[in-house]
């Protein structure tokens, strides 16, 4: 399996986001592409929703038992979604992924009322958070994009322990420079 470590995210280092994620060699950059932005998007909604019902979870911890399961799931999410996995060498699932959003979702529409919000819908805690979208995002490995229809092996040969840095690219972010990343 080929190792891909894919950044995505914001300019700024800190505000970038990055996991790993496994592939044959003979995965054609199309299957790639829709696997990663769906992490990626998985990603970014589990630390959008730990950074809006962190603060509120945290003063009510002590005083209210029925937020400490909201609290722990959003806790194990986290932890999972971090860009700490790509440093422990752990690539992301999508089942994981979604399995711990619905156990947020699930343990939010218990709890959402003693945080004030007005109902369990959980899209408010979302708001401007826009989801890549697959059909209009490249992918760029080594300064050359990846395209849709050809398959790994095409650029990076058929060693199946190679390891890359894939960057996602939608055409409203920056384009990518041409240096060794």
């Amino acid at each position: 399996m080929v190792r891909i470590q894919v950044k995505h995210g914001g300019d700024e280092e800190e505000d970038q986001k990055e996991f790993l994620y496994e592939s044959p060699t003979t995965s054609t950059i199309d299957e790639i592409a829709k696997d990663v932005i769906q992490i990626a998007n998985l990603q970014s909604k589990i630390l959008r929703l730990s950074l809006h019902l962190q603060p509120r979870l945290s003063p009510l911890i002590n005083t209210d038992p029925k937020v400490i399961p909201l609290s722990r799931a959003l806790s194990e999410a986290e932890a999972y979604a971090s860009k700490n996995q790509v440093l422990h060498n752990k690539p992301l699932s999508i089942c994981v992924l979604k399995g711990h959003k619905q156990s947020i979702e699930r343990e939010f529409t218990g709890s959402y009322d003693i945080m004030g919000f007005p109902d369990s819908n959980i899209r408010q805690l979302l708001p401007g958070l826009e989801a890549i979208k697959e059909d209009i995002t490249k992918l760029w490995w080594a300064g050359k994009e990846l395209m849709r229809g050809k398959r790994l092996c095409d650029y990076i040969g058929k060693n199946e322990k190679t390891k890359i840095i894939l960057r996602l690219q939608s055409p409203s972010s920056h384009p990518v420079c041409n240096s060794v990343q």
